[in-house]
């Protein structure tokens, strides 16, 4: 699995049109045959801050889609709304398929 998290820093003007902003994107990129998950969340820190969470079921997953047309379109459509250039963390996490139960929290 190829797991990704990126922080977009949002200019102040465009943070309440983000996730308007981003839907056609999101859904087609859950809609790709090798996106495990796509989700995105706001910082509860920098309220200009939105964080996603990503990932691929492989290599080749995640080269066909930054190869896709959708992400090319929203690479240059949110070149207008971010402040900066954001940060990504993107791994390979062998042998997982999607979230996994945390073992340290058991509801009661």
């Amino acid at each position: 699995m190829i797991f990704i998290t990126v922080k977009f820093p949002v200019r102040p003007e465009r943070v309440d049109g983000w996730l308007d902003l981003v839907d056609e994107f999101t859904r087609a990129t859950r809609d790709e045959p090798g996106n495990l998950f796509f989700e995105w969340s706001r910082s509860v820190e920098d309220p200009h801050e939105f964080v996603l969470v990503e990932a691929f079921r492989d290599g080749d997953a995640g080269k066909a889609h930054v190869e896709s047309a959708h992400f090319v379109k929203a690479m240059e459509d949110l070149s207008y709304a971010v402040s900066a250039k954001p940060r990504i963390v993107s791994t390979e996490i062998p042998g997982m398929d999607g979230w996994a139960e945390m073992g340290e929290i058991t509801p009661r």
